[in-house]
Formats: structure tokens, sequence, C-alpha cells
């Protein structure tokens, strides 16, 4: 069940990002991510088409991908990279595009932006990717000092803007500027608010039906300490536990259904390493 919930997240993050990059990216000669950024350029250049480059050049890359970050990944961004440049051909087949869909140049860059990012951040969550320079940027990521995936798509990416100052306008690669550092921005954002969890400590004079709860119906653990109110001089615990946003909400509303005395801060956090959670 987890790995056909895996493969339907990645199935319309790549619909999305096809959407964003064939109707909004190619159209601009928009040229701020990886391969397609690339396609762009070099369709300009040879005599191939932007779809067909990003096919080819995904294949290679894939490779690589296979090499350094391991079997799982190499499946999941196999199937991404494929369903993308079938996509990207059937846009292309069947929705010929020659010239912008609108004079706004700014109105499509936004959604030339935005749909690519949020279906990169869903892919590098799912531990995937749509092929291209996003393998190279995870490869730097998991070999270098550069822990956030944006910066090390931006560092990837970046080749291609100095090549589309010289292959088209400067209007366009101050666009395409543009676009790489809000993309990368974005995607970090994105990441960061999917793996936001919150942090809690619990303070109640009955730990059992508390720690119940948080195991049996929410599925995670927590660990408890004896403590003594400096006030009352009452005799409490402290429970602490690491939830996701939603499970955060669902004991809030059973400590308040049930009408325990319990004092319940919450503190937001975005990386949680251990069991149940990322690895360290």
């Amino acid at each position: 069940m987890k790995h056909i919930k895996s493969f339907f997240i990645i199935t319309i993050s790549i619909t999305i990002m096809a959407i964003g990059v064939y109707f909004f990216k190619f159209p601009n000669n928009f040229t701020f991510g990886g391969v397609t950024g690339a396609a762009v350029v070099f369709a300009n250049l040879l005599p191939v088409s932007a779809s067909m480059f990003s096919t080819i050049a995904n294949m290679i890359l894939l490779v690589i991908g296979f090499i350094f970050l391991g079997k799982n990944f190499a499946i999941k961004t196999t199937y991404a990279t494929v369903l993308l440049s079938v996509e990207l051909l059937a846009f292309e087949k069947l929705t010929p595009l020659t010239h912008p869909l609108s004079n706004e140049p700014m109105l499509e860059l936004i959604f030339a932006i935005a749909l690519p990012a949020i279906s990169s951040a869903l892919l590098f969550y799912e531990g995937a990717s749509s092929g291209g320079t996003d393998v190279i940027a995870m490869i730097v990521k998991k070999y270098t000092n550069v822990e956030d995936i944006g910066m090390a798509l931006f560092l990837t990416d970046l080749v291609m803007i100095i090549i589309a100052c010289f292959v088209f306008d400067i209007k366009t690669a101050l666009y395409s500027f543009v676009g790489l550092v809000v993309k990368s921005f974005m995607i970090d954002a994105i990441i960061e608010n999917i793996m936001l969890r919150k942090s809690i400590m619990l303070i109640c004079n009955d730990k059992d039906v508390i720690c119940d709860f948080i195991i049996n119906e929410l599925g995670r653990s927590a660990t408890y300490v004896d403590a003594k109110g400096a006030y009352t001089g009452e005799r409490n615990y402290i429970v602490f536990s690491t939830l996701t946003k939603k499970q955060a909400v669902e004991l809030r509303r059973f400590i308040h259904a049930n009408k325990l005395h319990a004092f319940m801060s919450v503190m937001s956090t975005s990386e949680v390493f251990g069991k149940g959670f990322s690895s360290l």
C-alpha cells in the first residue's frame, strides 16, 4: 500500500511538472530547470526538439543516478523520467505550440516556476526525482556539504542560465535567473513544510491515558519523566513525543474531549531523525 501511494504521488507530480514545462516553460524559452532548461537551449542549436533532447539526456543521467544513489531511487526516478518524457511527447503531438499562451511573460513565468517547483518538492520527498540535473543535485547533496536540495539545484542549473545569455536575449536570461532563484527557494520551503513535525511536551497527572492514546491510536511513541510542581508541590509527569501536524491536532482534541488536566507545549521542528522518521 505504501508503494502504491508513493507511485501515485509521483504520477500526479510528474503530470503537474509536464504541464508547467510544456505549456509555460518551453514556449517562453525559460531555462531555469535542469535538462528541460538545457533542452530549451539546445533545441535552438541542434536539429532536435526540446522534448526529444530532454528524453535522451534523462536516460543518460538516469544511469548515473543508479550508480550513485541506489536501486530504490533509480526505480522511482526511472518511472518518473519515462512518464515525464511520454507526457511531454504526447503534449507535443496533441497540442503543438508555436508561441506562448499569452502576452504576459511574468504571468507565465509564475506558472513555469510554481508547477515544477511543487512537483520537484513532492518527488524529492518521495525519494525520487524527474531525472536530469535533479539527479546531479541529489548527488551533490549526498556527497558534499550542501544540505539544502534547493541550493544544490541552484548550483547545478546555474550553468544553463549562463549559456542562455549567449543563445537568447538578455531579457530571457534575466527571467530565467529570477525563475531559478525563486524555484530553488520554493522547493526548500515546500519540503520543509511537508517534513514539519511537532515536538510535544505535556505536563499531566495521568500519563497512562495520554501515553496509551499516543502509542495505540497515533502509532507513535512517547517518553515520560517524573516531575513536581514548583508552586503546588504536586507530583506530575512530563510526557515527550514527536508527532505530525495532524497527530498533534488529534492529541489536543483528545485531551480536550476527555477533559484531562494537562499543560501542553508544542514546538515546530523541520528535522527529526530516528525510528519512524528520517534516518540518521
